[in-house]
């Protein structure tokens, strides 16, 4: 089977499954912190909607999945599938609905993934455990999660790569066999290393051509695109789809110039949301405020731990969405504050 290069555009990869863009989306609260169902519900249907928005996934990083308990992840996911397919009778289009999973063991992954299977999830975006981060793991137990995963899930796998300078982080002989497992469909390439991304690209392609790599790096969304992807996995789609829908397929066409002038955009927008950064909570936080006063998101509700914006953090993403032409007819001085009474310890609600 062929396979693109980044040598060679790949003019077919519109017709390849697990291709394109694929947006990682907020999720939306009410002041107490609960979750907005109808505003969650709403925004899905709309970024669904958007031609060339091939999945939307929710309960990623830019979906607060560290915030959200397990039960509430279910229903996010729940929300999140009824409301593409609702898109998808609309449009006649068949948009996937994704999840992420985030666990610290096999058991509570391989559970998590039953339920997100049952709650209308067609894939699950598969986070490392996270005490990795701090202790490290041998190879045998990277790869061996994910095929823990894969025979007790029984849900198709996108494994979500983390940056290489972590310990968490894949290399490419773990990834490798990887691509092997039946149920992997998709690697988020997170590895944030321009200098190995190509080779990876082309090792894993040559190795499994059937299996995505998109790009999840937001802050290298053209670079990565142009050394080598089938699409990008990114939480600026779930800001700006339409406009992260133009620079990647330009890209993926092979037509520079015309995705340097959508990138011309990028830029500015780029700065407001990530700051010369990385994503990440500020930055997701960011990008709610900015969707919230362009008046297309419910609220800029942040869950704690994150404080609200101040009103200067506001003034300052209202002045750089209006300073590249974007109206914001939302109003405020600065964000609402999270209204939760104190409680006694004995009233503390477990998770």
């Amino acid at each position: 089977m062929s396979h693109p290069t980044p040598s060679t555009p790949a003019t077919s990869w519109r017709s390849r499954p697990w291709s394109g863009v694929f947006p990682a989306t907020l999720c939306p609260f009410r002041d107490d912190e609960s979750v907005d169902e109808e505003g969650l519900r709403g925004y899905i249907r709309e970024v669904a909607m958007v031609p060339g928005v091939e999945g939307v996934v929710c309960n990623g990083h830019t979906g607060e999945i560290m915030s959200l308990r397990l039960a509430e992840r279910v229903r996010v996911m729940e929300i999140v599938a009824a409301a593409v397919r609702e898109a998808n009778a609309a449009t006649g289009r068949a948009v996937k609905a994704i999840t992420g999973v985030s666990a610290e063991g096999s058991h509570e992954a391989i559970d998590h993934a039953i339920a997100a299977r049952e709650a209308g999830a067609d894939a699950i975006l598969l986070m490392p455990p996270h005490h990795w981060l701090r202790f490290g793991r041998s190879a045998a137990t990277a790869v061996g999660f994910i095929d823990d995963v894969a025979q007790g899930g029984g849900v198709p796998i996108i494994v979500h790569q983390y940056p290489a300078w972590t310990k968490a982080g894949y290399t490419l002989p773990e990834m490798l066999e990887m691509v092997k497992l039946p149920e992997v469909v998709m690697i988020k390439m997170g590895t944030r290393d321009m200098a190995r991304w190509r080779w990876d690209y082309e090792q894993l392609k040559a190795a499994a051509p059937h299996v995505s790599i998109t790009t999840c790096h937001d802050e290298f969304l053209l670079a990565s695109l142009l050394e080598g992807a089938d699409g990008a996995l990114i939480g600026f789609a779930g800001f700006v789809p339409e406009l992260m829908v133009e620079v990647v397929h330009a890209a993926l066409d092979g037509d520079l110039a015309r995705a340097r002038k959508a990138g011309d955009l990028v830029a500015p927008l780029a700065r407001i949301v990530y700051a010369f950064g990385e994503p990440g909570c500020g930055a997701h936080q960011r990008m709610k405020a900015a969707r919230w006063l362009l008046g297309k998101f419910p609220s800029p509700t942040f869950r704690r731990p994150v404080r609200p914006l101040s009103a200067d953090d506001l003034a300052r993403i209202r002045q750089g969405l209006e300073a590249v032409g974007m109206k914001c007819p939302v109003k405020a001085e600065a964000a609402p504050a999270v209204v939760q009474p104190r409680r006694r310890r004995s009233q503390a609600v477990t998770a």
